[in-house]
């Protein structure tokens, strides 16, 4: 038996399009911000800094959750995301550091 054919639904690809543009947006936006941690870790190894700062990445967490909560977005999901990117940020910059 055939899968009947459907007529797109326009509104749905309007959705659909907006979101592969805004998936696309993020993408260059986590480049761009892993070019310049790129930059923090050679000059933390360079000046023999560590690779971690928890007190900036907990003042980070808070200020994020609080622009989450104030654009109506889970701060609870907010923070999970921040501290995966900030996690992978520390590998970055202990590999940068030869750790």
């Amino acid at each position: 038996m055939t899968e009947p054919v459907r007529t797109p639904d326009p509104v749905l690809a309007g959705y659909r399009a907006s979101i592969d543009n805004i998936d696309a947006a993020l993408i260059h936006i986590l480049a761009e911000r892993f070019r310049i941690t790129k930059a923090v870790g050679a000059y933390k190894a360079e000046h023999n800094l560590p690779a971690s700062d928890p007190g900036r990445e907990e003042r980070q967490i808070a200020r994020l959750r609080q622009l989450a909560s104030e654009a109506n977005l889970d701060p609870e999901f907010s923070e999970k995301f921040l501290r995966f990117i900030i996690q992978e940020v520390i590998r970055h910059h202990e590999q940068a550091a030869g750790k």
